[in-house]
């Protein structure tokens, strides 16, 4: 979707349409960070995670819109219900994006690219909305393709054409790969895709890790990930912002509570249990930390995860910091596996 939160404030409040609005906090203050910026705003060098402040800057006449998130989850599931009538085969990304498979459709059309334009327009046409559309033959250069020529654009690339698309691509557009990462890279003299290329496996491996596997692939084209529409969640939990920066334990542990019941209701709910809890704290100068403790034994009851993420919590430097926002997560969902070895001439059974 374009510009997605923006364009359902403008589309909902006619006063919005063709002027520089931001959905976010409001820059009064310690201030707030840009959720969304309308393509009016984004003119002005506005951007997605940038302070409030810094937008303000930027466009003094800027609109700042709190977020209406019910508002974007049920134009989000109209959204979905479009592309069910066309595939089943649908992986969303977030509320505003999803990869279809239309290799073998509900209506029997031959061309993707077919597809792809009656989907713009039944969400233009319905919805008031507009989207962009990635056509490709794997996941990875569709994505890309999706945010080649937006807003309301349709990109695509052809099989053939892939490696080199894939050359010519800066490093900085590669799905997954991150501003640090890119750094890296260009400190390397891989700029492009082609320099990319020019590595081998296993110099990608030690210099990025495992992903450098995954670049080493997929600069050749090469992705088989099938569209996965029941993804396995690897973690669930909650976090909250606060209107004011928390300076005690005391009021940091009383939104622990309420967090924690937040994420036991969800657990709950799915009948999961996990084994690691995680704890992330984000600072008043958005520096983020996260901190975490594992278990043998899967759970999900408030007690220990409350006493746990509240001990992580202790095990901070809080001395003189001033916390926006924290969150609790559980992931490694089950019990350990379990292993038999052999001690001094005895079988015994242990977790790991």
């Amino acid at each position: 979707m374009d510009a997605f939160y923006a364009s359902v404030e403008q589309r909902d409040f006619p006063e919005y349409v063709g002027k520089p609005i931001v959905v976010g906090g409001k820059p009064e203050g310690r201030g707030g960070v840009v959720a969304t910026a309308s393509y009016e705003a984004r003119k002005f060098g506005i951007r997605s995670a940038m302070p409030s402040k810094k937008a303000l800057q930027l466009c003094p006449h800027v609109i700042f819109v709190y977020p209406r998130f019910a508002a974007y989850k049920e134009a989000s599931k109209k959204i979905r219900e479009i592309f069910e009538r066309y595939t089943d085969l649908i992986e969303p990304l977030s509320l505003d994006e999803a990869f279809l498979d239309v290799t073998e459709n509900k209506k029997g059309i031959t061309s993707a690219i077919e597809i792809a334009k009656q989907i713009k327009l039944a969400i233009k046409e319905e919805l008031n909305l507009t989207a962009s559309a990635g056509v490709s033959c794997s996941k990875f250069v569709a994505k890309i393709a999706s945010d080649m020529n937006k807003p309301d654009g349709l990109t695509f690339i052809a099989p053939e054409k892939i490696e080199e698309f894939m050359e010519k691509l800066p490093v900085e557009k590669f799905f997954g790969v991150g501003k640090v990462t890119a750094d890296k890279m260009k400190g390397m003299g891989i700029h492009k895709g082609e320099d990319l290329k020019k590595m081998t496996e296993e110099e990608l491996v030690h210099s990025f890790g495992k992903p450098g596997r995954f670049y080493y692939k997929i600069v050749r084209g090469i992705d088989n990930r099938a569209v996965q529409p029941h993804r396995e969640s690897k973690s669930l939990g909650a976090e909250d912002t606060f209107a004011e920066d928390l300076t005690t334990v005391e009021a940091m542990n009383e939104e622990l509570d309420k967090i924690a019941e937040v994420v036991v209701t969800r657990l709950q709910k799915y009948n999961l249990k996990g084994r690691t809890v995680t704890l992330k704290i984000k600072y008043h100068n958005f520096q983020q930390i996260t901190r975490n403790y594992s278990f043998n034994k899967a759970i999900n009851d408030f007690e220990t995860i409350i006493n746990t993420a509240k001990e992580l919590l202790l095990k901070t430097d809080l001395e003189n910091k001033k916390i926006r926002l924290l969150g609790i997560s559980l992931s490694n969902f089950g019990d350990a596996p379990e292993r038999v070895v052999k001690k001094k001439n005895e079988w015994q059974l242990e977790l790991f």
